[in-house]
């Protein structure tokens, strides 16, 4: 899909501006908690104290909107989650949740809330009276999904799991030991020893007709199969979908355990009937076999991928749709096994014919998330990254991609409003949190947005905010990369200022306008540094060539794309100070950092690395997923016949490099990592230290590849400014 910037697109523009406070420091009151701004500045704290918006659906009329909000306590060191509700029209916005439990996963059941909290389904009137539990199950609920005509529920209940991890005599309660028989398991920050299944269940009416209950004991969709269905480790009931006529269910499942799971990423859609209890694999023909597979080496080039197999939908299938008439059910699909990174397209699948397309091949990009339209001039609306921002698009009647929003935010959601004319969506950007937005999109004139909810309103008016800049930079193979430049509040261009390199991870995770409670630019900025942050070779929205150029070649054109992104800044903005530069990163970002921290040459005075990997054979064997090591590095360390790109990799792992480390570095790990083992932070430190380089270790024995707990999130923050202050201020 072809993008053309005008020259107001390039140019500099100011997201948002705003006016410091007069005093130097000032105490407010939020909620129950006081919290500090500087200068009128964002902190941690104030950053702690924002509300989360999370699920969100509109009523039957689409008059009202439930949605749910995470509130998150310091002191206590724990969150709560609360449902609340808002007129389509923004008005009359009301907290239902009054207790001190958390409620969680609301929808509308007819004029009725349905919301799990406590392991349990319960429902409350639309005002947060009369709430009842309508179920009792024996498990706790994880998920749900209320079929169409609301006589039956999808409710996900975890069962235990012994294929890989074999369960211990009765006779030794108290022992901890594992017996691990083969590989997954564990994954991210857990030991597969449960696995979630979704269960049928009859939804029957109260005896006194005053609500509904949750009858029977539930019929297992994937009896005795020793599969997950959601998919670890982000799986929800998106991967879940009722048919029209309430008889029929679609699900993601990938059927495979052990090995072959830690090696593939071939999941499939498959059909449900619940009258005949029968499945049917939407992606694959009846009698299909997998060819066998070398798992010591990426699947690029074996059979699995071979273009005669293509057609079999052997990458992640997930996320299956019915369309409005019942005829046919879209869902995200990667084309090849193996490369979790792969571009998503929509697949339509017609249930007649059986008949495959793939709606979005002229959108050269992912497909984010996606809703069928009712409208006779559109048949799907997605959202998309396209130049570092997430915009929404239709596929028209006739099959075209159009663009219908082109805006410096990212959208994160997109549901059909029950009007079938709106939708309802999440927006965020580097200067705003998430709201809800109700957007009316129009194939052939302008497309409306309205602002819902305003969660964080009286925090951010207590904030002067930062100044984002488009930036199209110079590589050193002669392209264009976008890199985005945050400017510190109240910036003053004949100052010179501390600035950092910001590293990406993933590798294949776009540079978009992205509000993250850690890597937050809003924060960074307002401790008076400036960012920049480049979308350097391998992240999406660029076009299929520009992402896939970082696999196998990970300390090559991406690395000079970054020294590319901080030498153009430091270069030709007078106000970037070229004597304080810091470089940062987290995951990908943070094998970054470790990589360039031997060969930066000079340019940076400090280096942070959250959750970076530091030595790639170790990395190779440490991880749980391990189709990931193969298609990135292509070999095993230890085969004999690797590719030049496996080679190369293993050369320049950050590691062997560090003989000429000679800069300031903060490692931060988690212990629950499981994606990235720990001891690869710990490594770097150990390294840093023998070599009598300035190093600290900010180690966190209870978190996995991200920092949860707001206490430690506060530690986090503290812990890397102080750093960054000690080295660039």
């Amino acid at each position: 899909m072809k993008h053309i910037l005008t020259t107001a697109a390039i140019a500099t523009f100011l997201i948002a501006g705003g006016s410091a406070k007069a005093a130097e420091e000032e105490t407010v009151k939020i909620g129950k908690q006081n919290i500090t701004i500087s200068n009128g500045r964002m902190t941690p704290e104030a950053l702690w104290a924002m509300g989360r918006i999370g699920a969100a659906e509109a009523s039957a009329d689409g008059r009202q909107i439930v949605y749910q909000v995470g509130y998150y306590s310091v002191k206590a060191n724990k969150s709560q989650q609360k449902l609340c509700v808002i007129n389509a029209d923004g008005t009359g916005q009301q907290t239902l949740t009054t207790g001190t439990k958390s409620e969680t996963d609301p929808t509308w059941l007819d004029n009725k809330i349905a919301f799990l909290s406590e392991g349990q389904l319960w429902t409350m009137n639309a005002d947060g009276t009369g709430r009842q539990q309508i179920s009792k199950t024996t498990k706790d609920i994880e998920g749900y999904k209320f079929s169409p005509d609301g006589t039956k529920v999808i409710l996900l209940h975890s069962l235990d799991f012994n294929e890989v991890i074999k369960k211990n005599p009765a006779d030794l309660p108290k022992a901890t030991g594992r017996l691990v028989t083969d590989l997954m398991y564990r994954h991210w920050d857990h030991y597969v020893e449960s696995i979630q299944h979704p269960f049928v269940y009859e939804v029957a009416a109260t005896p006194d007709a005053s609500g509904v209950v949750i009858s029977g004991t539930g019929t297992d969709v994937l009896e005795g199969e020793p599969y997950e269905c959601p998919m670890e480790p982000f799986g929800g009931m998106e991967q879940l979908a009722w048919s029209n006529d309430s008889k029929q269910i679609a699900y993601t499942s990938r059927k495979k355990t052990g090995l072959s799971y830690a090696i593939s990423t071939d999941s499939d859609i498959y059909l449900y009937d619940t009258e005949t209890r029968k499945t049917k694999n939407l992606c694959k023909p009846e009698g299909y076999v997998e060819p066998q597979t070398d798992p010591t080496k990426s699947m690029k080039h074996q059979k699995v991928n071979a273009p005669e197999n293509l057609k079999n939908n052997v990458g992640y299938d997930t996320n299956p749709q019915f369309s409005p008439d019942g005829k046919y059910v879209a869902w995200l699909s990667m084309e090849r096994n193996g490369y979790e990174a792969d571009r998503n397209r929509l697949c339509c699948y017609d249930l007649a014919t059986g008949e495959k397309r793939y709606l979005t091949e002229s959108f050269d990009s992912s497909v984010d998330d996606f809703v069928w339209s009712d409208s006779k001039e559109a048949m799907i609306y997605f959202i998309g990254v396209w130049h570092g921002t997430v915009n929404l698009y239709a596929i028209t009647a006739k099959g075209e991609v159009k663009q219908l929003t082109d805006l410096w935010a990212d959208f994160g959601s997109v549901r059909l409003m029950n009007n079938k004319k709106q939708l309802l969506m999440e927006r965020h950007s580097y200067t705003a949190p998430a709201d809800l937005y109700i957007v009316t999109p129009n194939i052939k004139k302008t497309t409306t947005i309205t602002q819902l909810t305003n969660e964080n309103k009286h925090i951010l008016d207590q904030l002067s905010k930062p100044t984002v800049q488009q930036r199209w930079v110079k590589t050193t193979d002669g392209k264009e990369m976008l890199t985005w430049i945050i400017l510190p509040p109240n910036f003053d261009e004949s100052k010179k200022y501390p600035t950092l390199l910001f590293c990406e991870g993933g590798p294949q995770s776009p540079v978009s306008q992205f509000w993250s409670y850690r890597w937050n630019f809003f924060i960074m900025a307002s401790q008076g540094y400036i960012v920049v942050a480049p979308n350097r070779r391998g992240l999406p929205g660029f076009g299929q060539e520009w992402l896939e150029e970082i696999s196998g070649d990970w300390t090559g054109q991406c690395m000079k794309d970054y020294l590319a992104a901080i030498d153009d800044a430091a270069n030709n903005l007078p106000y970037v100070d070229k004597d304080r530069l810091g470089c940062v990163g987290a995951s990908f970002g943070g094998f970054s950092v470790y990589y360039l921290a031997g060969h930066h040459e000079g340019r940076f005075k400090a280096f942070i690395s959250h959750d970076g990997a530091f030595n790639l054979e170790s990395m190779y064997t440490d991880t749980e997923e391990v189709f990931f090591s193969n298609w990135e590095y292509d070999d095993a360390f230890w085969n004999k016949d690797q590719s030049a790109n496996a080679r190369r990799t293993y050369e320049y792992s950050p590691h062997k490099f560090v003989d000429k480390w000679d800069t300031p570095i903060l490692c931060i790990h988690g212990e629950k990592d499981y994606r990235i083992v720990y001891n690869q932070g710990m490594g770097a430190f150990n390294a840093a230290r023998l070599r009598g380089i300035p190093a600290e270790l900010l180690i966190f024995p209870d978190e996995n590849h991200w920092v949860l707990k707001p206490q430690n999130g506060i530690l986090w923050q503290r812990t890397y400014f102080d750093w960054l202050n000690r080295w660039l201020k």
